[in-house]
């Protein structure tokens, strides 16, 4: 009995009392969806949704970890944008070079984000922020402020336009394999249950004897990393380095993560369940283009964006409601 109620609190603790709201939409949508438009569960909408989304779920998973440490990084959309030049810019010399440099961009970023708030005590809004305005300058200044075409003869372009076996993108089969790594970082590892720890309380997770430091340092570089492997998912799908891309990236992040159950606060949330916001969130925009198509109505970008904010309000009350009934079931 014991061993039970652990298990189910420590389940609760990692967001399960939280992520039930986003699942229930996001199945939802996919019935709704599924039984009003033609071709929607089609392998192609698949593909594509999938494949166009997989930047933001990565995205999303990295900002994830900042924010159960009751942080935030403001720089991933433009570190994003500037990393798809950079894989833009090392194109001619294959996917080999263009996607681990592209990514060691990011990671230069978030290792620089992780100096300023863990070493020298910034606050992270006021860090991230001004990484921001180096990286999407920085993308500005190395691209000329124009979009730079990859190298359509190597072979970059396979990243973001072909499929495993004719099935699924390259970039969702990579997207799969860093969140069942960040899973197993979370669910399954000491450093996962310190960047928890720290979410819960930063000082009292030091006076425990927890390595806080390694732990903030870590979450910083690995959003860093997956703003950088975003940036190449970027390039390969577009045919180019975007630096004007990325634009709110991190508000949709951000979102992301608390239509997942994860608190703002830190010290409760989940990798999966922040996937699942992710995708909700695209889903969202998917129906709107197939409604848009039918000629029903016509809603331009600018209403699509109000449409899916009064959505994302509705999970998000849905979501406190069953937290509230899935603490009194804990109590």
């Amino acid at each position: 009995m014991l061993d039970n109620t652990a298990f189910d609190l420590r389940r609760y603790l990692q967001g399960g009392g939280h992520s039930y709201g986003v699942w229930l939409a996001l199945i939802a949508l996919i019935v709704f969806g599924v039984l009003r438009y033609e071709n929607f569960g089609g392998a192609y909408n698949i593909s594509s949704f999938l494949n166009y989304n997989a930047m933001f779920i990565v995205i999303s998973v990295g900002m994830c970890f900042v924010i159960l440490t009751g942080g935030i990084d403001l720089s991933v959309g433009s570190v994003a944008a500037f990393t798809s030049v950079v894989a833009a810019y090392l194109s001619p010399m294959g996917l080999q070079v263009a996607l681990p440099g592209a990514v060691l961009a990011g990671l230069a970023f978030g290792a620089l984000n992780a100096f300023f708030v863990v070493a020298m005590n910034i606050p992270p809004f006021i860090a991230t922020l001004a990484t921001m305005l180096g990286a999407k300058g920085g993308a500005l200044v190395i691209s000329g402020a124009q979009t730079i075409s990859i190298d359509w003869t190597s072979n970059f372009t396979k990243l973001g336009m072909e499929q495993v076996w004719g099935i699924l993108p390259w970039t969702i089969v990579i997207t799969v394999l860093v969140v069942a790594a960040l899973w197993i970082v979370l669910e399954r590892s000491s450093l996962g249950r310190v960047v928890l720890a720290i979410g819960g309380g930063e000082d009292a997770s030091a006076m425990m004897g927890l390595n806080v430091t390694r732990a903030k340092a870590f979450v910083y570089i690995l959003s860093g990393g997956c703003a950088g492997l975003a940036g190449v998912f970027l390039a390969s799908g577009f045919g180019a380095g975007q630096p004007l891309e990325g634009v709110g990236w991190e508000l949709s992040a951000i979102a992301s993560v608390v239509v997942g159950g994860t608190l703002l606060t830190g010290g409760m949330g989940s990798v999966t369940a922040t996937v699942a916001g992710a995708l909700l969130l695209g889903l969202v925009f998917n129906i709107l283009n197939f409604e848009n198509g039918r000629g029903t109505i016509s809603l331009s970008a600018y209403w699509q964006m109000v449409i899916r904010g009064g959505f994302l309000f509705a999970v998000i009350i849905l979501q406190s409601r069953l937290a509230r009934a899935a603490q009194k079931e804990l109590h």
